[in-house]
């Protein structure tokens, strides 16, 4: 007969280490007899060592038995000691402290000499099958399936339900539910062993809102401190509010001037003038939600404000949150705000290189400015240097290569209301740069990257060739821009500074692809490659195909568009930025031959082959550029010069009704050469490519072609005066780019920009016996996208919110997708506020709202810069690597509006793709 002995029950009872030893048979067999040497081995007085035979593990389902003998500690061969051993306990203890069982028992199942077996019995707890949440939403729902941390399979702990009610009042506690109610039923899952179902029922309550925030013990205008607590805002709604001027107000029942005053918290206020006119004025409607985090920052905020205005002691001596009898939140804060401080004698201290008087000029705080620590820091070139982005302290020595520079204020005298200080400085050697490392180019070669840095070893530190450096690279477009890292490691006991650059690669070439069939019109489609990282000259390299031999820095596009048999382009260009590998000079050669067809025969109603080669207008055109970064008046200029020819062939095809030949007859057959000289001056100092924060950009341009005329007068008597056109065309481009708000964190970017800019055009002749060039004029309205007008140089000028135009008064808008006619002049202003929502590399993506006026003349005696059409409306852009930029706007054109028009009838929803329009 085998007898077990039952040694450890519950964990409750592992505390105190109280045993219950008792003998008892396996459920088969009947009790006769019980084991007295089993008994004897806890009766016994003297402890005696007993060894572990065997062990067995029962009860497990999910666990291997391996793991949970390996847990519990106790192995083959060990030895215990009976009574007053701790091995049984210590083991109870590990396998109860996995959370995964509900109970668990040693049992020793044989006694041989001073063997014995033992047998560990678990009881698992159940597994999560379903949990589910009833009497909320859907949108909860979802937000809870994530925010609860709840995963099928894992075992349901009172650890696991704690934290999922947690996280679900939390959720609803932030929501302004505070007195959300969580009740958990679990339900057994019949379909699955040892299984259970979690079913969440939640009780949100009734919203409980921040009705009114009242301040005490403050001198501060309440509002101004509300305005501090950017994440607890009262909830909307009327209060009395007496005023001089009654826009906007309603007027209530009589309210004093005394009331209104100790209402204020001025309770000893006494007045003896009648009743005033009071106003109700309405509480804007904002979220009014109490969240604790938010609140406790909140706080913060209100103390860094006193102290930016001179109160260094103000602080909040007691705060309360509690209901008011309408069930909502009442908050009371008294504040203690001290004596206001004023800057007194600034002082300096260990200065050699600049002088008091340079040093004082250029802190920018003069004595009897309020008190502001902050502002003080800032300016010496601490926390991120002076607010309005004027020079500091540290900014001066830094750029002269002073790496060690050190300032630190110290209060000298603190007298009455004003604290004087004096400024130590520790100067230290100029620091050379020594080491120059790149990381993270996986793709371009380093010495891409290196002709771009301003940081050459030899030469002395300076902060901003470390800021221009940055955004040399930024700019090449090859790398993530917000992961663009900059580490100098000063090494003081040389002297020196080794500069870490930390890059991270993304694509910057773009495919674009296409393909359609157009019916009578045959084949349509686009197969278009631009490679912005270049390897010419490892072409024919086969190790460098991987799967394009880049790395080089150089540009090649070529790109293929048809429409069937109306349409067909081929374009390729190629580019070397710095040609001869020593200074910024690109060279740039660009071909393309283009024709735009009238395939449609009226005869048989659909588009031919013959129809297409019977009226056609064909470009041909080859460009040589080349540019050069200059020095002054500053290295953000730059100047380039090219020579371009065109070659227009028109067969039948009449790009305008108004251009006729002497003899009065259209214009519509024909060869049309235009050769021309272009230089272009341009300043650009944004500070990266896709989405500039900060900088600008100008552009002034003038293209001039031989004045044929001059050399031939009989030009102008000519029947056709169109064989070698003539012309000068002026164009100006300014963009200006002002940061509104300031991100934080990995979000510091993040940020409203104001771009704002100008453009100016103006297409004139040499000759006034000829009429201005038929080519190269100014299309104005729509999204700017090309069309077939491009073929002759026009200049596309997109105005959202208005169809393409002709004529320069702008109550004119027929709804028209081109015009008869072209501008030789043209004005345009635009302001647009820009919000990133995504400055992801694989996804650039940002909003805009704009403001646009534009107009266009055809002679410079008509111009009036004032006479402009007006829009605005809002947009999308978004930037995707392999595709380039995509773009929608919806605009209103304001001067479209007519008495009795809609909306729509004054509005226009525009597209654009590959590149941002003029």
């Amino acid at each position: 007969m085998q007898k077990t002995l039952k040694l450890l029950t519950l964990a409750l009872f592992l505390s105190c280490f109280h045993l219950s030893v008792y003998a008892q048979q396996k459920a088969d067999t009947t009790v006769t007899s019980i084991d007295a040497d089993l008994i004897n081995i806890f009766n016994q007085k003297t402890p005696k060592k007993y060894k572990i035979a065997a062990i067995k593990v029962t009860g497990n389902k999910y666990f291997d038995e391996n793991l949970l003998i390996s847990i519990s500690g106790l192995n083959v061969g060990d030895e215990v000691v009976i009574p007053g051993g701790d091995n049984f306990s210590r083991a109870i203890n590990k396998l109860w402290g996995q959370n995964y069982f509900s109970n668990v028992e040693i049992y020793i199942t044989k006694l041989v000499g001073t063997n014995i077996d033992i047998e560990i019995n678990v009881t698992e707890r159940p597994r999560l099958s379903k949990f589910y949440f009833k009497g909320i939403g859907k949108s909860a729902v979802d937000d809870l399936n994530s925010k609860t941390g709840l995963v099928p399979g894992r075992v349901v702990t009172e650890n696991m339900k704690r934290t999922a009610s947690e996280a679900i009042r939390k959720y609803f506690f932030d929501k302004g539910y505070q007195n959300a109610h969580v009740t958990i039923q679990e339900i057994k899952d019949s379909t699955r062993s040892n299984s259970m179902d979690l079913v969440f029922l939640v009780d949100r309550g009734g919203k409980i809102k921040i009705s009114d925030i009242y301040f005490a013990g403050n001198t501060i205008d309440a509002a101004l401190l509300k305005k501090q607590m950017k994440g607890t805002k009262e909830k909307g709604h009327l209060t009395l509010f007496p005023s001089i001027d009654s826009g906007g107000f309603i007027r209530p029942q009589p309210y004093t001037f005394q009331q209104y005053m100790r209402d204020k918290g001025f309770l000893n206020f006494t007045d003896t003038r009648k009743v005033l006119s009071p106003y109700i004025r309405v509480k804007p409607f904002v979220s009014a939600k109490y969240n604790e985090k938010k609140y406790n920052e909140d706080k913060e905020s209100i103390i860094d404000y006193y102290n930016s205005i001179g109160y260094r002691d103000a602080q909040i001596v007691r705060d309360q949150v509690f209901k008011n009898s309408k069930g909502n939140l009442d908050i009371d804060i008294q504040v203690s705000e001290g004596h206001k401080y004023y800057f007194g004698n600034i002082s300096w201290r260990g200065n050699t290189i600049y002088s008091d008087s340079i040093l004082t000029v250029i802190l920018g705080i003069k004595k009897g400015d309020t008190y502001n620590m902050e502002i003080l820091n800032k300016r010496l070139g601490k926390g991120g240097g002076a607010p309005d982005g004027s020079a500091d302290i540290s900014s001066l020595y830094l750029d002269n290569g002073y790496l060690f520079f050190r300032a630190d204020p110290v209060e000298t005298a603190v007298y009455n209301d004003t604290i004087d200080y004096e400024i130590r400085m520790v100067e230290g050697p100029q620091a050379t740069i020594k080491n120059v490392r790149i990381s993270g180019n996986d793709k371009t070669k380093e010495y891409v990257i290196r002709r771009e840095l301003r940081t050459i070893p030899g030469e002395k530190f300076s902060r901003t060739d470390l800021i221009r450096s940055q955004r040399e690279i930024a700019q090449l477009n090859y790398f993530n821009q917000e992961k663009i890292g900059i580490n100098p490691v000063p090494n003081p006991d040389d002297g020196t500074v080794d500069i870490n650059y930390s890059l991270e690669e993304k694509s910057s070439d773009q495919l674009e692809l296409s393909a359609g069939w157009g019916g009578a019109i045959g084949l349509t489609g686009t197969v278009g490659v631009s490679f912005n990282n270049f390897s010419i000259k490892n072409i024919f390299s086969k190790k460098a195909w991987d799967p394009l031999p880049m790395g080089d820095g150089q540009k090649l596009s070529f790109r293929v568009q048809s429409n069937g048999r109306a349409f067909r382009s081929y374009n390729f260009s190629f580019t070397e930025p710095w040609v001869g590998g020593k200074k910024r000079n690109a060279l740039t050669f660009s071909i393309y031959d283009t024709k735009f067809a009238n395939a449609y025969d009226p005869l048989t109603g659909t588009y031919t082959a013959a129809a297409a080669g019977r009226s056609f207008l064909k470009t041909t055109g080859a460009s040589v550029a080349y540019s050069k970064q200059l020095t002054w008046p500053d290295d953000y200029f730059s100047l380039s010069f090219s020579v371009n020819y065109t070659r227009y062939q028109l067969v039948n095809y009449a790009i305008s009704q108004q251009l006729k030949l002497r003899d009065g007859t259209l214009f519509n057959n024909g060869i049309s050469n235009n050769f021309n000289f272009k230089v272009a001056l341009q300043r650009s100092s944004v500070n990266q490519p896709m989405f500039p924060t900060s900088g600008s950009t100008f552009l002034a341009s003038l293209a001039v072609t031989p004045p044929y005329s001059a050399f031939n007068p009989g030009v102008v008597t000519q029947n056709d005066p169109y064989n070698f056109i003539e012309y000068h065309k002026w164009r100006f481009n300014g963009e200006w780019y002002v940061p509104l708000s300031k991100g934080t964190g990995e979000d510091h970017n993040k940020m409203f920009v104001l771009k704002l800019a100008a453009k100016f055009g103006f297409l004139g002749r040499y000759n006034p016996q000829l009429q201005i060039s038929p080519f190269e004029r100014f299309q104005l309205g729509d999204a700017g996208l090309s069309n077939q007008y491009a073929l002759i140089g026009y200049d596309i000028i997109s105005q959202r919110g208005y169809p393409v135009y002709e004529t320069s008064n702008p109550r004119i808008n027929p709804d028209q997708t081109g015009a008869s006619q072209y501008f030789t002049m043209f004005n345009k202003y635009t302001a647009e506020l820009r919000y990133p929502l995504s400055l992801n590399p694989s996804s650039t993506i940002y909003a805009e709202s704009f403001f646009e006026a534009a107009n266009g003349w055809y002679d410079l005696k008509d111009y009036n810069p004032f006479q402009l059409r007006r829009s605005v409306g809002v947009g999308m852009r978004f930037f995707l690597p392999m595709f380039g930029l995509l773009g929608f706007d919806y605009g209103i054109g304001l001067d479209r509006y007519t008495p009795g028009a809609s909306l729509k009838d004054i509005s226009r929803f525009t597209f654009m793709l590959g590149f941002e329009p003029e």
